[in-house]
């Protein structure tokens, strides 16, 4: 009797999550590669060209918007303005500047050095699941924009993703965004930790330090204003917090100094407690200054400047995008831990649109030093996690 048997074939998904368990190797390798072209500042181009290199060889049709961002369309034939996309960010720039010298070095099981894992990990796992979708030939309900970010760090202040999601700007509609920034398979970042940045500069006459002693003088203003910054009570919930990060001035130890001046960081979760706060900041110059033009005998000017704006945003947990990153946690033997911090995710997360942050597996420390670590404790863990999510989302 002729027995007909029935042969199971593998799913793509399952072909492409059985691809990714043997890449560890392969992402820890192009992590490092990653890792070793510079990308300081607002000089994020050279990085972007060895991206957009590796996305060619794979036949797909990379771009540079306006910025410098990196976009690649999955399937290549997508794109806009028709196509509601979820998005994979992993931005390309690190903390440090050109005069940083990137020395990549394994000590024991530990790799080290400047951006190994700020953001070279996120890099190295995005390319991999895009690599993964290809080799695959899984088929998306909603079309994937991988897009590789600029000005995610500092003075950045998310200038690729503000950009990316500019007043008109079609992306505005997209279905999910996910930022892959980090390490770890935990945490699921859906609040935007908000901040505004401030420098504030008094100046006056100056003048010599026995002379013109008794002239109101910025630094002591600065001074006085610090000490009132000290004794400001913050909210606790929600937490809100407020650094004093640099200040300087003058020109000499024997000069009264025509101008001295503080940057500010300050953070909430909550937009509204940002605004309160930064209108109290406002409030404790204008009395420091006081203080010292009544001791004095000049006019004191202040400059006050935002120089940075993240905005705040939350995705409630029960939102079916958390919801499918919890799972895809568990499943990678994880606990799901919510959070929140200040990502590329932030920008999309304030207009609306469903966005997470997510570590892409390993374990690091020193991060934005010279001596940030990395240890691949856990493979393509972080690989998979992610293609799992974006399965969910992208509908594959």
């Amino acid at each position: 009797m002729l027995r007909i048997m029935s042969i199971k074939r593998e799913s793509p998904p399952d072909v492409a999550r059985a691809w990714l368990d043997d890449q560890g190797n392969s992402i820890l390798e192009e992590q490092v590669e990653l890792a070793r072209v510079p990308a300081p500042p607002f000089q994020e181009r050279t990085r972007g060209e060895a991206i957009a290199s590796k996305l060619s060889a794979l036949g797909l049709a990379p771009r540079f918007d306006d910025i410098g961002n990196l976009l690649a369309w999955l399937p290549p034939d997508a794109g806009l303005p028709e196509a509601r996309p979820v998005i994979v960010a992993a931005h390309m720039d690190t903390v440090f500047g050109a005069d940083v010298a990137i020395e990549i070095r394994r000590e024991g099981d530990r790799w080290i050095g400047p951006g190994i894992t700020d953001n070279a990990r996120g890099l190295a796992v995005a390319l991999a699941v895009l690599r993964a979708m290809l080799h695959s030939a899984v088929e998306p309900q909603h079309p994937v924009l991988f897009v590789f970010t600029v000005g995610e760090e500092g003075r950045g202040d998310l200038r690729g993703v503000k950009h990316l999601f500019s007043e008109d700007n079609p992306l505005r509609s997209a279905v999910a965004f996910m930022a892959v920034d980090g390490t770890g398979l935990s945490r699921i970042i859906h609040r935007s930790l908000g901040s505004r940045r401030f420098h504030i500069a008094v100046s006056g006459s100056g003048g010599h330090s026995w002379t013109d002693w008794g002239r109101s003088n910025p630094a002591r203003a600065i001074g006085e204003f610090i000490h009132l910054l000290a004794g400001l009570e913050l909210s606790e919930s929600p937490r809100t917090t407020l650094t004093v990060a640099r200040h300087g001035g003058g020109t000499s130890i024997n000069a009264i100094p025509a101008e001295s001046w503080v940057e500010l960081d300050l953070r909430s979760e909550v937009t509204a407690e940002i605004d309160l706060t930064e209108s109290r900041i406002r409030d404790l110059l204008a009395a420091a200054v006081a203080t010292e033009e009544a001791r004095g005998d000049g006019r004191l000017r202040v400059e006050l400047e935002i120089i940075g704006e993240r905005p705040a945003g939350i995705l409630a947990t029960s939102h079916p995008l958390v919801q499918a990153a919890e799972r895809a946690s568990r499943s990678a033997g994880a606990a799901p831990e919510f959070s929140s911090a200040s990502t590329d995710a932030n920008v999309p997360m304030s207009l609306g649109v469903p966005s997470i942050a997510i570590g892409c597996g390993g374990s690091s420390g020193d991060t934005h030093t010279e001596h940030e670590w990395f240890v691949d404790s856990d493979g393509s863990a972080g690989a998979v996690r992610l293609f799992d999510i974006l399965s969910a989302v992208a509908g594959f």
